[in-house]
């Protein structure tokens, strides 16, 4: 049905290698250096340290941020919108968490109701198919019995 398998050696491959070319750099020459006079020559500070050592330095002016410009009293409007926007955004969430506090509460009931159900269904279960052994009730010794008629007479 199947034809024979006939074993072939392998067939040979041609492999070509590549060399990478190295890149050679151009050549960078750099742009001369032309000495640019500040505006003004700071004053040179010399600070002497605890343990004798003099640190000279230019000192530096700390940069004084502008002043913020004053900003415009809200209106009372404006600051109660934002107040009952915040109120509402507060009550929606409460509400939130309620519906789902009582959904979950749900659950818990209806899953309580069904254990047990199932567990008195179970019990119920266990009696019906316990009643073909040994039945309840009072257990008697009996010396001497007449039974006459399937009735029992002691």
């Amino acid at each position: 049905m199947y034809p024979e398998h006939v074993h072939r050696p392998p067939a040979e491959r041609v492999v070509e290698v590549h060399q990478p070319t190295p890149i050679t750099p151009a050549a960078v020459t750099p742009a001369p250096l032309v000495p640019v006079q500040p505006g003004h020559v700071p004053g040179v500070a010399s600070v002497v340290l605890p343990d004798g050592r003099v640190v000279t330095g230019y000192a530096l002016n700390p940069v004084q941020p502008e002043p913020l410009a004053a900003k415009p009293p809200a209106s009372r409007a404006a600051v109660n919108v934002a107040l009952g926007g915040v109120g509402f955004l507060a009550v929606c969430g409460g509400l939130l968490l309620l519906t789902t506090f009582i959904t979950a509460l749900t659950a818990l009931i209806t899953q309580l109701i069904t254990l047990a159900a199932v567990i008195f269904g179970g019990w119920i279960a266990v009696q019906v198919f316990s009643a073909s052994g040994h039945k309840g009730g009072t257990t008697v010794n009996i010396r001497k019995a007449v039974i006459k008629r399937n009735h029992f007479h002691s």
